[in-house]
């Protein structure tokens, strides 16, 4: 007879939580009676390695959407352990006011994927047997507003559980002012929506400095890695405010360009003056900062920079290395 899913998902949490070391997929194979049983040799075929690493990706994917924090380790020889500790998965009583509960209804509300929509469903089920007064209703209480956060890059989703299961991963991207893309080696802290787009912060390797990533120029698929984060995660990962430095958000000074009529309107939206030159032009002074000649690089051929000097030469000599391919 069948073991259970149910018991089987209890018998692995209890063999991951009672471990005081990572064990190897083989190990929890053949420690688990509801594993041994499926997969014991000659039984139809379905002993298969691929069988059994199909389960066991489907059952660690279900004890995570339950909230169990398992960790993957990878020993010295290469071999990947799997572990839950147990101070990672303790957590202290939990006490929400009625305003606070419509905060966490609001959020999980914005969602509107169906797998982030299901863990946000799960987590107020959590919330309601930790101690949520039962005649609070969290999806209520702002019923009227209805917020949206679209998420249309296929990289968001397995960045996303990278982020959460601290895993590194590889990917490539196609920077503003490049032809093409290059890959990155990136240990990924967070994910966060920033005027529209959605970025990634982590630590890239290759460069061994903090990166961040716009993931409308990841291509391709996201892969994996068993390896250990190298760098600590910081407390507050700030990828608004590092993605406005980059942007030229924190400006300190002022830039002359001439932009094509109807057309660069968030440079428009930035502009502090703008003057109508005829012929299709218009002269603009927009707040000049780090970042700001990548992002005048997008808008090709109908922005031409006046001043300053160094800003033009920064725009032309991207232009050159797009040219060049």
């Amino acid at each position: 007879m069948a073991i259970a899913k149910a018991e089987r998902l209890m018998n692995l949490a209890l063999c991951l939580l009672g471990t005081r070391r990572p064990l190897s997929k083989r190990e929890l194979r053949d420690s688990i009676e509801a594993y041994v049983e499926t997969f014991r040799p000659g039984n139809g075929g379905a002993g298969s390695d691929d069988s059994f690493n199909r389960m066991f990706e489907r059952d660690k994917d279900d004890l995570r959407e339950l909230g169990l924090v398992i960790e993957t380790v990878e020993s010295l020889d290469g071999e990947i352990g799997y572990l839950a500790r147990r101070d990672s998965n303790r957590l202290p009583p939990i006490t929400l006011d009625a305003e606070e509960a419509a905060a966490l209804g609001l959020a999980a509300k914005v969602w509107q994927q169906a797998r982030l929509a299901g863990a946000a469903s799960g987590a107020l089920q959590k919330l309601r047997a930790a101690g949520l007064p039962e005649d609070v209703d969290p999806y209520e209480a702002h019923g009227a507003l209805e917020p949206r956060i679209p998420v249309h890059e296929a990289a968001f989703e397995p960045l996303m559980l990278a982020c959460r299961d601290r895993r590194p991963v590889m990917f490539d991207y196609r920077k503003a002012t490049a032809a093409h893309p290059e890959p990155r080696d990136v240990e990924p802290w967070a994910l966060e929506c920033w005027r529209g787009h959605w970025y990634l912060a982590g630590f890239d390797r290759d460069r061994g400095a903090e990166r961040v990533f716009r993931l409308s120029r990841i291509t391709g698929r996201v892969r994996s890695r068993g390896a250990n984060f190298t760098v600590p995660v910081p407390d507050v990962v700030t990828v608004r405010e590092t993605v406005a430095s980059w942007a030229g958000e924190t400006a300190d000074r002022s830039a002359l360009i001439r932009l094509r009529t109807d057309a660069g309107y968030p440079l428009r939206a930035k502009a502090t003056a703008v003057r109508e030159l005829g012929d299709g032009w218009d002269e603009l002074e927009i707040p000049y900062g780090h970042g700001l000649d990548a992002w005048l690089v997008e808008f090709g051929p109908d922005v031409v920079v006046l001043d300053p000097a160094e800003l033009r030469a920064d725009v032309m000599d991207r232009l050159r290395a797009v040219a060049k391919g």
